[in-house]
């Protein structure tokens, strides 16, 4: 199933592995608000409001309905998140297989209640209206 999201979400899949270890700065603090609200939406279950409040280049990859099914897939099963803590923050303005722009990768350590370790790398775009949202989510 972490294949089946990863292969749905290429860009975080591309991306994950050149998320160097980064400090959170505080220019980066803003998207890391962002994308704690953003998850929050998933843990609550609300995959159709996390949809919704993705970008546009993240809707254009992946249909409500299947990215809906695949969170039930997937994230159903680790159960509810016992901690979440941010550990990199990666500024790009380039990222394979997407346009320039303005992207940060970011890195949360996740422990949910049937899975005590794992890593989740969401990367956050800005969109043409400034605001930063999420473009790539990927669960190791």
């Amino acid at each position: 199933m972490k294949r089946l999201l990863g292969a749905l979400l290429a860009i975080a899949c591309l991306i994950s592995g050149q998320a160097l270890a980064a400090g959170i700065g505080d220019a980066e603090k803003p998207v890391v608000a962002r994308a704690k609200a953003w998850l929050a939406e998933i843990d609550a279950g609300q995959y159709a409001a996390s949809w919704q409040n993705a970008s546009a280049m993240f809707r254009g990859a992946i249909s409500e309905q299947r990215w809906a099914d695949t969170l039930t897939a997937v994230r159903k099963p680790l159960g509810a998140v016992r901690s979440r803590t941010p550990t990199t923050a990666n500024l790009r303005d380039s990222l394979p297989g997407a346009p320039d722009g303005e992207y940060v990768v970011l890195t949360f350590a996740t422990s949910f209640a049937e899975k005590n370790t794992a890593t989740e790398t969401v990367t956050f775009k800005k969109d043409a209206d400034g605001t930063w949202r999420a473009a790539g989510y990927l669960i190791k």
